[in-house]
């Protein structure tokens, strides 16, 4: 599946000649339309600043010239749109095209489409020719093999199956099916969702700006779906000759032997010898864990270092309840000390997961990392792209691309302390994005900065469960789909409690306050969730743009049998955009409080405050408050948004107000 690195295939493309002039008196050509450049789909200049530093230029299929059909906008799960970025794609017929306008010189491009699903699962595959100015200049193999999950929690590959739980309470009967008399009747497909997939392509050749990249759709699948195209300049590779090259060792650069074993050979020297490990442009096989510890491993870029793993089936069970192998880097056990001083950089991993067991440990990073770094790589079909086990610290992640994962972007679960995630783009997750997870031991003074989050199918942008003194910051998060939104703060999966300060300062979200399938209600573009504790560490909400919100920007809820036990309190904001509510700008469903200070919202679709408190809607009012800090203004159909007569607590509960789709958001 992957794009044969340019040294190895020596692939040389015909140069473009422009034509000589036809007359003495031509007509002067037609300039190409330009496809503007977006972020998250967005007008760049209202996200900067925020977000990842990247490489690439991203341009939406729905702004570029086609033939082909434009599907969307649809904020409803299960559905192609909804799942693209800016919700919007273009679908095309078999040589159907659509033409993307380079803004800058690229030899390099990314391709996100969808395939259909083959009838019985299991996924299609198609190549997809790639012409710039006319001229053929490479082919995207394109696969929904990695696509297609159906069903309920832990999802199926299998279209055609039956409900996985008949015994869950289900929306699209309102029952339990198997509790009901008669039968509901379940549609299948049930529950379609993650139909993208993205593949990287070089060209071979650097086109200028102004170069027109068609994409034409091929012949043999009923459609083919293209969301956007990244386009970049990728530089040379890096040669680094003071090394143990993996070469050396036995490496397959062509990725038809298993070089795992070399690989470890390799480390071992390396750590012998005090030596960094090298390893070339190629495409190497490693079916199982890498085990790094004290050791730094170098590849040439990830455009042309490429480790690809297939997922291999155990005869039983590992010790940690594995039932497959698959391609990973690891550090050792925190039971065992973990381990230190892992350096890795440059390089894909690229792994063979179709299905999600939770069990499986065939992630693209996993294990304790402890003062070390990961920086630069291409995460694609693991499970989760970089899953850390602690206790462990001080770990810096950066510059890295981590897409199409069957759960997780990253996750630091358990004891994770004084570690940076910063300048990651994270792209088409089937769980958070980013998380902390404090499960039996707190995550603590780790900080999220100026990541991109895109298009997570399922759960959040960034998750933050329990934990203390950890930061969020600068980042952009874009369209979450389901179950989830852009910023969580939970008390939830046996998470330890809130503790000390929670900054979540200076990011902007767009297209969040999802719906919530099982709530059968819209959350809120941050969400904070008490299920199993009080929530009542000092949370500061500083500096954030909640933009083109489909339901609420902010939403503050307790599950309901828990709803008199546990509150959310010491939650402030301050100095927030809100631009455009479906509903309210906030809604509040649980006991407690929440300070405001210059909020600024507008294009607000239903009243400012929803306020159900814990719905009992006593004489005295509801069990939570809103505080004014002074300074809050806007609103929309229903007037300012901070009303005096909404404050501290009056009830203003509408248990599933009608959306008011907002406009398109715009400069402040």
């Amino acid at each position: 599946m992957s794009a044969v690195p340019a040294l190895l295939t020596a692939l040389v493309l015909a140069l473009v000649v422009p034509a000589s002039a036809a007359s003495a008196h031509p007509a002067p050509p037609t300039p190409p339309t330009p496809t503007p450049v977006t972020r998250a789909a967005l007008d760049p200049s209202l996200v900067a600043g925020r977000g990842a530093a990247v490489a690439f230029v991203e341009q939406e299929a729905e702004n570029a010239t086609t033939n082909g059909t434009l599907i969307g906008p649809d904020r409803n799960a299960y559905s192609l749109p909804a799942e693209a970025s800016g919700r919007q794609a273009v679908e095309l017929a078999p040589g159907q095209y659509v033409d993307f306008t380079l803004p800058k010189a690229a030899n390099a491009v990314t391709v996100r489409y969808a395939l259909p699903d083959a009838p019985t699962g299991g996924g299609l595959t198609a190549s997809l020719p790639i012409s710039v100015n006319g001229k053929k200049a490479g082919t995207a193999d394109l696969t929904s093999q990695y696509s297609y999950l159906y069903n309920q929690y832990p999802f199926s590959n299998d279209p055609n199956a039956g409900l996985l739980h008949a015994d869950w309470w289900i929306t699209e009967c309102a029952c339990v099916p198997a509790a009901t008399t008669p039968t509901p009747t379940i549609t299948t497909p049930f529950r379609p969702m993650h139909f993208y997939d993205e593949q990287r392509v070089l060209l071979g050749k650097t086109y200028a700006a102004g170069s027109v990249v068609r994409l034409t759709a091929p012949a043999g699948v009923a459609w083919t779906v293209i969301d956007l195209l990244d386009s970049e300049q990728v530089g040379l590779p890096v040669v680094k000759l003071k090394a143990a090259n993996v070469l050396l060792f036995g490496a397959d650069p062509f990725g038809r032997r298993d070089s795992a074993d070399a690989f470890d050979k390799a480390i071992a020297f390396a750590k012998k010898a005090h030596l960094p490990v090298y390893v070339p442009p190629g495409v190497f096989q490693v079916n199982r864990h890498i085990v790094v510890d004290d050791v730094t491993i170098q590849g040439a870029g990830s455009w042309y270092t490429i480790i690809r793993g297939k997922e291999v089936a155990l005869a039983t069970p590992a010790p940690d309840n594995s039932v497959h192998l698959g391609v990973g880097f690891y550090g050792k056990d925190a039971s065992v000390g973990g381990s230190h001083n892992v350096h890795l950089a440059g390089f894909t991993i690229r792994g063979d997961v179709r299905e999600r067991i939770d069990t499986d440990q065939v992630n693209g990073i996993g294990g304790a990392l402890s003062d070390s770094t990961i920086d630069g790589l291409y995460i694609q079909h693991t499970k989760v792209g970089i899953w850390l086990d602690g206790p462990m610290n001080n770990l810096t992640i950066t510059n890295n691309v981590i897409v199409d994962q069957i759960a997780d972007g990253l996750n630091f679960h358990t004891g994770v302390t004084g570690s940076v995630v910063k300048d990651n783009f994270i792209r088409n997750t089937g769980d958070d994005g980013l998380a902390m997870w404090s499960e039996h031991t707190a995550d603590a003074g780790n900080t999220f900065d100026h990541n991109t989050i895109q298009t997570p199918t399922l759960a959040n942008g960034i998750a933050i469960y329990g934990g203390t003194d950890n930061t969020v910051s600068n980042n952009l998060i874009a369209d979450p789909l389901r179950e989830g939104s852009a910023i969580h703060v939970g008390s939830r999966f046996g998470a330890e409690a809130f503790t000390g300060h929670l900054w979540i300062t200076d990011n902007t979200t767009v297209r969040s306050g999802t719906y919530e399938l099982n709530w059968n209600i819209g959350l809120g573009a941050i969400w904070f969730y008490a299920l199993e504790k009080n929530i009542d560490a000092d949370v500061q909400v500083v500096g954030d743009n909640f933009l083109d919100n489909t339901y609420n920007a902010i939403m503050l809820v307790a599950d309901w049998p828990v709803k008199d036990l546990y509150s959310i309190t010491n939650v402030h904001f301050r100095d927030i955009h809100v631009d455009g509510t479906g509903t309210s700008v906030v809604s509040a469903r649980a006991a407690g409080s929440a300070s405001f200070t210059n909020v600024d919202a507008r294009n607000v679709g239903a009243v400012g405050i929803n306020n159900c408190g814990t719905f009992h809607f006593t004489p005295a009012g509801s069990e939570w408050s809103a505080i004014d800090g002074g300074g809050n203004d806007g609103g929309g159909t229903t007037g300012p948004w901070f009303a005096s007569w909404e404050l501290p607590n009056t009830i203003t509960c509408d248990d599933r107000p009608p959306v008011v789709v907002p406009p398109a958001p715009s400069a402040w």
